[in-house]
């Protein structure tokens, strides 16, 4: 029988895993550990208004959730010349990483990076400037792409040399999708981004480790190109949006799929019945008898109206209908 470790790698490989790996953690059941380095992420999310190393100012409301970006410190292109990059190669990040790191082979490891590129050019310098920049100031767009590239790898680069061998993965958030689309044209993004990701994805795999990437929306334009520099696992919260039968036709066998119930269409609108035949679908078409496919828990509950019984009813459902165990 296969461990946590070994579950996990065999259904990201295509190698073939003994049972469905999970991660969710409010049922007690995760077979990956995530281990943070010293990054504040959206700051202290306790607070309404926070910052994060970057200088980027966070505010949010009263319910629940880690807030969104309201000061972009390089909003004017004028305080580009005085703007105090982050130091990747800073001890402080590292300190205290050793010892949360587990002592034994028996999980997988996964850490992160918040906001790889895209989420924090925007961060930095403002959604609609972003956009605009890539057709009006492209020459400090791209200057600022790549000195957040260059911070990226050299982040990598640093919890390699300190732990060799004790991570597995590396995942990180940039959404890219709204409902309708990608927010720029996919041929836009092939020109300016792919590049630039794939810059960082070779650095994750010359680490030795899986690429794991968030992006919400539909970002179906793009995911054929993720696949060809390099991501392993995809994380899609929303599987009705993309098509769960179209996506998995496409990209089954060679993405692996980190996902769960749809969590805006699914989970918190149709009934048991829907829920459970939802979960056999994903596991049928983004599933194949090699791997591919990874129960992943949303987490944020009381912002998508769903009640625990409703996850209940989908994890239960996902157990019995776990095309792995019988093989």
């Amino acid at each position: 029988m296969q461990n946590s470790k070994e579950v996990v790698k065999a259904a990201v490989e295509f190698s073939g895993p003994d049972r469905l790996p999970v991660i969710f953690s409010c049922f007690d059941n995760t077979d990956v550990l995530k281990v943070k380095w010293n990054q504040t992420g959206a700051g202290d999310i306790t607070q309404k208004r926070s910052f994060d190393e970057w200088g980027c100012g966070w505010e949010r409301t009263d319910a629940f959730n880690m807030g969104q970006v309201t000061y972009h410190p390089l909003e004017d292109w004028s305080n580009l010349d005085k703007f105090i990059w982050v130091d990747p190669d800073a001890p402080a990040f590292y300190e205290g990483m050793e010892q949360r790191l587990p002592k034994t082979e028996e999980y997988y490891v996964n850490t992160s990076i918040f906001m790889l590129l895209f989420e924090r050019m925007h961060s930095l310098r403002g959604f609609e400037n972003t956009l605009t920049d890539l057709y009006l100031e492209r020459e400090k767009i791209e200057y600022l792409a790549d000195r957040i590239v260059e911070y990226d790898i050299r982040i990598i680069n640093n919890l390699k040399k300190r732990f060799p061998t004790q991570i597995d993965g590396l995942t990180f958030t940039d959404d890219w999708g709204t409902e309708l689309a990608l927010f720029i044209n996919p041929l836009k993004w092939r020109e300016f981004f792919k590049p630039r990701y794939k810059r960082i994805f070779d650095a994750i795999h010359g680490a030795g480790w899986h690429v794991w990437m968030h992006s919400c929306g539909k970002v179906n334009d793009i995911l054929g190109d993720l696949y060809e520099i390099g991501v392993n696992v995809v994380n899609l919260q929303q599987p009705r949006l993309l098509g769960i039968e179209e996506t998995g036709k496409k990209y089954a066998g060679k993405l692996c799929f980190q996902s769960l119930c749809d969590i805006q269409h699914t989970l918190p609108f149709e009934d048991e019945e829907y829920i459970r035949s939802e979960a056999k679908l994903l596991l049928e078409h983004w599933g194949t008898d090699k791997g591919g496919f990874i129960l992943s828990d949303y987490g944020h509950d009381e912002a998508i109206g769903v009640s625990g019984n409703k996850k209940r009813v989908m994890y239960d459902a996902f157990m019995e209908y776990d095309r792995w165990r019988s093989l």
